[in-house]
């Protein structure tokens, strides 16, 4: 077990202040990951908050600065003016892993997270099917790419989170006015996919839930009769290339309206799940996956190596999986200090 503090818990902005603490907590949302603090509250597990806008670090440190470290940067930091701590936090991940520090959801599950190309190219990898792409570097790029694909598509920021910035367009010439008329931008990287919009069978989208690489559990999401945009948050509202950006992440989609249920995919699915959280590095996230409505063909299209999980998680699969999460945390903390 961890060690026990009965102060309270600590935020901190450097590594300086580094102590006898087994665990930290580097986070940027401010309200996203308070059932975590709790949870470890409650077993009175010390930790300390490192909240990644205010946080610096020294490079030169040859010392260990944590046994543990929990990275709960979200790649939509950037939609909060937060941006620049997206690749600080890889420097900082790599550094921390230099020391020795276990880094959970480390720089490989990071690097993953903040493209969506390179998410693509694993799943490639894994010779699992994923929606037909091409990847960009500028707007003018985009009619080019989507000479090939079929229409609808999408096109989405390679740095995305809860679906930021992703846009809709039904035929080639309304993507070429948006492109035109200066309406299309890639993101904080400058970096974009175009790919083919896949219309969800039964009108759901699947979620896997992975911890320490495994099942952890799964929902589907039914959409509320509207087109779903292939991202994991957005439901799209128009089809003449408007900004997707509502109504929130999909593990809040009950919140949103959404009708939300547990249930177990096929083991196969479970099987190429846990590859790829594994392959990516993940310890802790989520892989969305989805059946075309047109040919039946299953579709792999979202990486998530971040999760706060669902809303009402007891009510909608069975358990809470923030209990599993810190029994995850407390493990892993006992290893590390061996």
């Amino acid at each position: 077990m961890s060690a026990v503090n009965s102060g309270p818990r600590t935020q901190v902005a450097s590594d300086a202040t580094a102590g006898s603490v087994d665990l930290a907590i580097l986070y940027e949302h401010p309200a996203w990951f308070e059932k975590v603090f709790a949870e470890l509250d409650r077993r009175g597990i010390d930790f300390v908050k490192l909240h990644a806008p205010e946080h610096f670090f020294d490079p030169g440190s040859r010392e260990r600065s944590w046994p543990v470290l929990f990275n709960r940067m979200s790649p939509s930091a950037w939609r909060r003016e937060h941006g620049s701590g997206l690749f600080y936090t890889l420097s900082y991940l790599g550094h921390l892993e230099s020391q020795g520090t276990r880094v959970i959801n480390g720089s490989k599950a990071f690097r993953h997270e903040l493209s969506k190309a390179l998410q693509l190219s694993l799943l490639r990898s894994l010779e699992l099917p994923f929606p037909k792409s091409r990847v960009i570097h500028t707007p003018e790029q985009a009619p080019l790419a989507a000479r090939d694909l079929r229409f609808p598509i999408v096109v989405k920021p390679n740095i995305g989170g809860s679906g930021a910035g992703v846009v809709r367009f039904d035929r080639p010439e309304d993507l070429e006015r948006a492109v035109a008329g200066h309406q299309l931008a890639l993101g904080f990287d400058h970096v974009g996919l175009v790919q083919e919009f896949i219309p969800a069978r039964g009108g759901f989208i699947t979620r896997v839930e992975t911890l320490n690489g495994r099942y952890l559990y799964g929902i589907r999401v039914h959409l509320s009769g509207q087109t779903f945009d292939l991202c994991p948050a957005d439901i799209c509202q128009t089809t003449g290339g408007q900004d997707l950006t509502a109504p929130g992440c999909v593990v809040e989609a009950s919140k949103a309206g959404l009708r939300v249920e547990g249930y177990e995919p096929p083991a196969e699915i479970v099987r190429a799940i846990e590859s790829i959280a594994q392959r990516a590095g993940i310890d802790v996230g989520g892989i969305e996956y989805l059946v075309d409505d047109r040919d039946g063909q299953l579709y792999y299209y979202d990486v998530n190596a971040l999760s706060n999980f669902v809303a009402d998680a007891p009510t909608v699969v069975g358990f809470d999986p923030f209990v599993r999460l810190v029994d995850f945390l407390e493990e892993t903390i006992d290893v590390a200090r061996r």
